[in-house]
């Protein structure tokens, strides 16, 4: 399962501006749906596509891995790695 993390990264950006960042300023700025990103932020599992990711990362200037991690589904065994 892909887990966002878009709750720590608006804490990030609110503790390095010394302000709130609202989800509607988010979106403001982004051009992004508010209802996307509150799925985004509460919704496990919520799937959205690359263009939403892109967006984020701009926003946030981060790297796609600041904004997501995989996480394995329950039951499932930890992928090898092949490095």
């Amino acid at each position: 399962m892909i887990r966002f993390k878009l709750g720590e990264m608006i804490e990030k950006k609110q503790f390095a501006d010394g302000r709130r960042i609202s989800i509607s300023e988010i979106a403001t700025a982004t051009g992004l749906n508010r209802m996307t990103l509150s799925k985004i932020l509460n919704q496990k599992g919520y799937g959205t596509g690359t263009e939403t990711i892109d967006r984020l990362c701009s926003y946030f200037d981060c790297k796609v891995e600041d904004l997501m991690e995989h996480l394995p589904d329950e039951g499932e065994a930890p992928a090898e790695s092949h490095t």
